[in-house]
């Protein structure tokens, strides 16, 4: 049975998978919104909301959590002085995803994540 199993794939083994979620998260921390495929950015969306609610915090323990979720310290640096001091006082939904269409090679669809 796969219950509990909501975690996309990618079609990627989990290291490549971590690193490209890394990836995705890092640059919608450096510029506030990205477009990616839908189901990517779906898969996103959780990640970066854990993180951000981490950075609320502010603690030693959650900067160390994130920059390890991040991959560096320089995503996590972005997430605890821009993006935590802003979503201080919200309890949650911080990303936005708007559907655009569809891409013109291959007809995926497209979306753009974007902090609210």
């Amino acid at each position: 049975m796969k219950h509990g199993n909501r975690n996309k794939k990618f079609g990627r083994v989990r290291k490549v998978r971590t690193a490209f979620m890394r990836s995705l998260a890092r640059s919608l921390a450096r510029y506030g919104r990205i477009e990616t495929t839908e189901a990517r950015a779906k898969a996103l969306r959780p990640f970066i909301e854990r993180l951000v609610t981490h950075a609320k915090t502010g603690t030693i323990a959650a900067r160390r959590h994130t920059s390890r979720r991040m991959g560096s310290v320089d995503g996590a640096d972005l997430l605890f002085k821009n993006i935590g001091k802003k979503y201080e006082k919200r309890a949650g939904g911080y990303t936005r995803i708007v559907k655009t269409g569809f891409r013109k090679s291959d007809g995926a669809k497209r979306a753009v994540i974007e902090f609210v």
